[in-house]
């Protein structure tokens, strides 16, 4: 039988994970400290810290360098500490001072990056922390969702992209299997599964952006995931994991728990 074998969360969307033992599924469907934060355009026209699609933020799709990047994030205290190869960049709680060192911080920091979005759009800064650091909202979907994928699937791409170390932190999902043929999970849209004791439905397949193609270590986009899934696989678009909400009410799910499909 399946089983989970890691579980990550993204306090800060599009910057590096926490690898997690347990995570707490809501019951609307996200999975609690899951992009609770973002560093948004300043030109983006959003007002406040309501949801917005991932190219008005600071994130791998626009920044690979980011992923250079140490953040350790204080769920309780609401506390952000970022780090570049053991330096402190910033380290700062999430009161209004706080949140504009955070933001310059990581301004000063993109803006020395070859790849970047800001130089050439000087009217996306200053660059503003969103999100008030407890309520996970900025998933690429609205709705939110929470993603899994199958190691198997991981270890596909990475024969056919030449890379049999491929890691799966670059398709960034929260709950990662193993025990499934490759692509299994794909069949799973569409139908209902339990991970421990929570059930979910799975919504759809998940397409895939150049966030794929940067290194998780190096910051290098390095590799080219997206043609490789189609051209490789067939697809149409490039389909990467699959995308759950919850189907009743949350809990947690534990690293080990065993998946099944109850349909």
């Amino acid at each position: 039988m399946p089983q989970v074998v890691a579980l990550y969360r993204y306090p800060v969307k599009g910057f590096t994970p926490e690898r997690c033992e347990v995570v707490d599924v809501l019951d609307e469907g996200r999975i609690a400290g899951d992009r609770v934060l973002g560093i948004r355009f300043a030109n983006s026209g959003v007002v406040d810290d309501a949801w917005s699609k991932k190219h008005e933020f600071v994130a791998l799709v626009n920044t690979p360098g980011i992923a250079r990047l140490q953040l350790r994030f204080d769920h309780k205290a609401l506390g952000l500490c970022i780090s570049l190869e053991g330096t402190v960049l910033v380290n700062e709680a999430l009161d209004e001072t706080g949140r504009k060192n955070i933001a310059a911080a990581i301004e000063n920091y993109v803006l020395k990056l070859d790849e970047n979005p800001l130089s050439s759009h000087l009217d996306r800064l200053p660059l503003r922390l969103v999100g008030d650091g407890v309520t996970p909202r900025y998933q690429d979907n609205e709705a939110g969702q929470i993603t899994l994928h199958g190691r198997a699937s991981v270890a596909a791409v990475g024969t056919a992209v030449g890379d049999n170390d491929l890691s799966e932190r670059r398709f960034r999902s929260n709950i990662v299997i193993d025990g499934l043929e490759a692509w299994e999970e794909q069949s799973w849209v569409g139908r209902k599964i339990r991970i421990g004791q929570v059930n979910f439905d799975v919504v759809m397949p998940k397409t895939r952006c150049l966030a794929t193609q940067a290194n998780p270590d190096s910051g290098n986009r390095d590799l080219p995931i997206l043609k490789t899934l189609t051209h490789a696989f067939s697809q149409e678009k490039p389909t990467f994991a699959i995308a759950m909400v919850t189907r009743g009410a949350g809990g947690q799910v534990h690293v080990g728990d065993k998946v099944s499909l109850l349909d």
